[in-house]
């Protein structure tokens, strides 16, 4: 497993990573960037941003880092954060490839990044991850795959793929959209000689969309790492935005609504790894504390009362503005 690092560390927030989309770049879905980001969202000011937040999170335990090629310059932010601490040899790196990021640094332009799964994108895109990360990369996901993704079918691409795996780099995919379920079962039928394809599955669950658990429990029954992004749904469970059933609960915790939610998904015994997606240090920290929030069964009922149907939650997310 490619996060036996992870599994085998001390600290009791292991099973928590730092997800990279919402620091890389100055525009992005995440509700309250306005309050959580520098005024001025230069590349010098985004880039110090990252690393206290990288600073942060390792030295709160935090040992996966998850970026991706259509995050800005989240790669090369890493990348400048990992070449002055070489002796960190106990992180886990993971990116992802199929999305361009477009936006030349601007919050309002009209196409942010473009999706394209065939062989010449993973290619070109291969190349630019290993010129920034090198041999630190230790994990490469194709970007939202859903059922009619090319990535699952393209025999070629597998080939491909395959040859990195064998040379140690571990592959992965992520998935995005109301169909996530069938994304994941179609991916795990991919074989190259008989062996699977994919080692890890990164997708989208929280409290309001949870429709991927049976599909996401099957891939931790074959064995592959799960790893759950959004489980703040864009800041939709965060304090200012969170449902009245979420900040009772909360309330009753004495913590965060943030750290309720992503305590919930703590709780799947299929979740290997979930992601903060925090944008500054006093978030990661509240994040952090989900590891220590205890959710008795009264309070998991009224939380179970927020989920939504996948084709509304992701109608939602779709009407989210890049700010």
């Amino acid at each position: 497993m490619p996060f036996a690092r992870l599994a085998n560390a001390t600290t009791p927030t292991c099973h928590i990573g730092l997800g990279l989309a919402a620091v890389g770049r100055p525009g992005y879905i995440n509700l309250g960037r306005d309050q959580d980001l520098p005024a001025e969202r230069t590349v010098d000011a985004l880039r110090e941003r990252t690393h206290e937040l990288l600073d942060a999170a390792y030295a709160q335990g935090v040992r996966y880092f998850d970026a991706a090629r259509s995050y800005g310059r989240s790669e090369e932010f890493l990348a400048d954060w990992l070449n002055t601490r070489p002796g960190l040899d106990d992180i886990v790196v993971g990116s992802k490839w199929g999305y361009t990021y477009t936006a030349d640094w601007s919050t309002d332009a009209e196409t942010h990044e473009v999706k394209d799964h065939t062989l010449a994108t993973y290619e070109r895109q291969r190349a630019e991850s290993d010129a920034l990360l090198g041999d630190r990369l230790d994990l490469y996901q194709i970007h939202s795959v859903t059922p009619d993704s090319p990535a699952l079918t393209d025999k070629e691409l597998h080939a491909k793929l395959a040859e990195a795996a064998a040379r140690g780099l571990t592959i992965g995919f992520s998935t995005s959209g109301p169909a996530q379920a069938d994304a994941i079962r179609a991916a795990l039928a991919v074989t190259v000689d008989g062996e699977p394809l994919f080692r890890t599955v990164q997708s989208t669950y929280n409290a309001l969309e949870t429709s991927a658990a049976p599909a996401l429990a099957e891939a931790h029954d074959a064995g592959l790492t799960v790893i759950v992004k959004e489980g703040m749904a864009n800041g939709r469970l965060a304090g200012p935005h969170a449902p009245g059933v979420l900040k009772e609960i909360a309330e009753e915790t004495g913590l965060g609504c943030d750290a309720v939610a992503l305590a919930v998904i703590l709780r799947q015994p299929w979740a290997g790894v979930v992601l903060s997606g925090a944008a500054t240090t006093t978030q990661l920290a509240s994040n952090l504390h989900a590891a220590v929030v205890d959710l008795d069964d009264d309070q998991l009922t009224r939380l179970a009362t927020l989920v939504e149907e996948p084709h509304v939650y992701w109608e939602r997310r779709g009407q989210l503005p890049w700010h």
